[in-house]
Parts: structure tokens; C-alpha cells; sequence
């Protein structure tokens, strides 16, 4: 089946663009997840959150689910950030309550040396039929975004094991072990690339690059170890013909005092968290990209009166200028009423129109 490059609603790849829209664009991080029943109630049919993310089918219905409640400006990829460890054979899993775990962490350079780059077609097969169905299933009515956790978020997990709140095993290896550290990143680095680059192939229209862990690292550490293959990464994409023209969004949490920096990888575009406000965050990078957010998820848990203020506020800290996409500042919570959800994305186009209007 042929389907056309562009969206009938373009608005967010205009903004990612930096073109002027008729309003500003908005999809939620996490948009298809727990606050929705329709999600817990597919996720029960499938069994388990992983059986759920490897059947095609069921990441289709979920990606969809949000669209179908709210007029969102793009879908997202229903998977994980972890799908990459998982199939370089790290056993991983995900034990009620307590996050993602994996029976085989990365811990020396014997564990390193049998990481490969996963075969596309084969471990990964499952996220590329996924990506092709929801594309067929959109009918070209929004773009959709595939993704992955960047290098360093992963590796996180990979030499951890589990979740952490700091990450002190894999900062040790940076310590004491750095060539070996630099050689896991490197692998990594080289499996995100060919990830992204077979998702744009089978269907994916934006990708991004998500950078959960960034944040822990401090200045030095963060452009030896998550900036550095971040920018490995453009560069691998911007070469291959499958990818060369993809807008890429990369979302480092916690990293706003590198906006300057992420922003000279040649990405298209920049996740911000709640911690920066937008003015600042438009100066650093003095527009060579689009900025995506930056809404404290928290707040949809206050009153819609408030919820519409705080997303005027964001938008004012924007300004009326081209090139921002309204998200939150990380992923929506599980508690989240879905009808604070619409207030959020209606505002935004409500009020993103009154500013053009200026």
C-alpha cells in the first residue's frame, strides 16, 4: 500500500520545521497509557505489559486509543525504551510495582563483547510490523513518531539491571573503566541508529531519542558519555536515505544547561522538561531547532481553570513565534483524569490560535 508523505493535520512536522501553523501542535509523552480504561483494559487482554508491547495488534489499538479521545497532533509508537537490551538477549522483565528488570546485566568487558547489534527483521520484527499497521490504521491523518532511549538511559538499565536513582554502577564503570564504558556506548549508539533508521523505513514520519538519565551526569560527564553518542546518532540518520530528511526530537531530561549544545547535533527538534522556562530555552538555542514542551506533568492533576492558566503561561513564556510543539515536560502520570487531558489539548489550540490572531 502507497501512502502519501504527508499528513492530511501537518501542523506538527510544520513546527518542527520551524514554519508557521494555523495553531500550536500538541501530543503527551506517555499519551497512551495507564490514565486511560482503555488501556488497562487491552493491556489485561493481553496478559502483561510485555506481551502487550511484541503483539503488532495490540500496540496498534493502544497507539490509537488516545486519538480517539482527544485531537491530538501526532501518535506515538506504543513500545518501551528498553526493546533494544531485551533483544541483545538481557532477559528483561517487569515485576509489579518495581519497573523493569534484567536477569543478565552488563558488568565487564566478557559481557560487552557478546552485546551485537540486534537484526531488525528478527529480534526486532515485532516493533517494525507495529509501525507498519498503525501507520495503515492512521490513514495519513497525523504523523507518527517512532523512538528510542538514547545510549547512556539505556546502558543505565543495562549495567544496573533494574532501576535506579542514581545509577552508581554504571557511573563507576565511566570512572574506573572508561574505554570499556565508551565501548557499551558505542555498541548502543550504533543499535539506536539502525533501530531509528529501520523504523523510518517501515512507517515512522518523526523519530526521537529519549535521554531519561542524562541529568545525573555532570557537565564533563555529560558530553563525554550521552552527548557525544546522542550526536552519533544525528549523524548516522542524517546519512542514510531512509532517515536523511526525518525531523529528530531529542528529549534529555534534566539537561537544560546543554540546550546550546544538543542543539548543534543537527537535530530538528528539542525536548524540554519544567524546569527551564521556554524563553530561556528559545535564547540558548538561538533557533536552530524547534522546541517540544514543557508543561510540569503534576499540574494535570490540578482544576482545568488552572490547567488552562499554566498552559497560557507556557505558551506566553513561547511567544508567538514558529517552531514550538506543546508536550508535557516528561510523561503523563497513571492517576491523570483523561477529561483534564482534553481541557490540556483543547487550550492549547484554542489558545494557540488567539496568538496568531496578535
Amino acid at each position: 500500500m502507497t501512502m502519501p508523505d504527508l499528513p492530511t493535520n501537518d501542523r506538527f512536522l510544520r513546527a518542527l520545521r520551524r514554519e508557521p501553523a494555523d495553531t500550536t501542535p500538541i501530543w503527551v509523552m506517555r499519551q497512551a497509557g495507564r490514565y486511560l480504561p482503555e488501556y488497562r483494559a487491552t493491556r489485561e487482554r493481553a496478559g502483561s505489559f510485555m506481551a502487550l508491547a511484541q503483539n503488532p495488534e495490540y500496540a496498534c489499538e493502544v497507539t490509537l486509543q488516545p486519538l480517539q479521545r482527544f485531537d491530538l497532533d501526532a501518535a506515538i509508537l506504543f513500545s518501551d525504551i528498553l526493546t533494544i537490551p531485551d533483544a541483545m538477549g538481557l532477559g528483561l522483565s517487569f515485576a509489579a510495582g518495581e519497573g523493569p528488570q534484567f536477569d543478565r546485566p552488563v558488568r565487564n568487558a566478557a559481557d560487552i563483547a557478546r552485546l551485537a547489534v540486534p537484526d531488525m527483521d528478527g529480534e526486532l520484527r515485532y516493533v517494525m510490523d507495529a509501525l507498519r499497521l498503525i501507520r495503515r490504521e492512521l490513514r495519513n491523518r497525523v504523523p507518527l513518531i517512532g523512538f528510542s532511549g538514547s545510549p547512556w538511559t539505556l546502558a543505565c538499565y543495562m549495567v544496573e539491571g533494574q532501576g535506579s536513582k542514581d545509577f552508581a554502577t554504571l557511573k563507576a564503570m565511566c570512572w574506573n573503566q572508561p574505554k570499556l564504558a565508551h565501548r557499551l556506548l558505542d555498541t548502543l549508539a550504533r543499535a539506536v541508529a539502525t533501530y531509528l533508521i529501520a523504523q523510518a523505513a517501515a512507517g515512522a514520519q518523526v523519530l526521537m531519542v529519549f535521554d531519561t538519565w542524562g541529568g545525573l551526569l555532570g557537565p564533563a560527564p555529560f558530553r563525554e558519555f550521552s552527548l557525544r553518542y546522542m550526536a552519533q546518532i544525528v549523524a548516522h540518520l542524517q546519512a542514510d536515505s531512509a532517515s536523511r530528511e526525518m525531523p529528530v526530537i531529542l528529549f534529555s531530561k534534566g539537561a537544560a544547561t546543554h540546550l546550546a549544545a544538543l542543539a548543534d547535533t543537527g537535530c530538528g527538534g528539542l525536548g524540554v522538561d519544567w524546569t527551564v522556562d521556554l524563553a530561556d530555552a528559545r535564547v540558548a538555542v538561538n533557533g536552530k531547532v524547534a522546541l517540544q514542551g514543557n508543561l510540569d506533568p503534576a499540574i494535570l492533576r490540578a482544576s482545568p481553570e488552572v490547567i488552562r492558566r499554566e498552559v497560557r503561561a507556557v505558551m506566553d513564556s513561547y511567544g508567538n513565534h514558529p517552531g514550538h510543539v506543546f508536550n508535557l515536560g516528561h510523561g503523563i502520570t497513571p492517576e491523570v483524569d483523561p477529561e483534564h487531558v482534553k481541557v490540556l489539548v483543547d487550550e492549547v489550540h484554542a489558545y494557540g490560535r488567539r496568538l496568531r490572531e496578535q
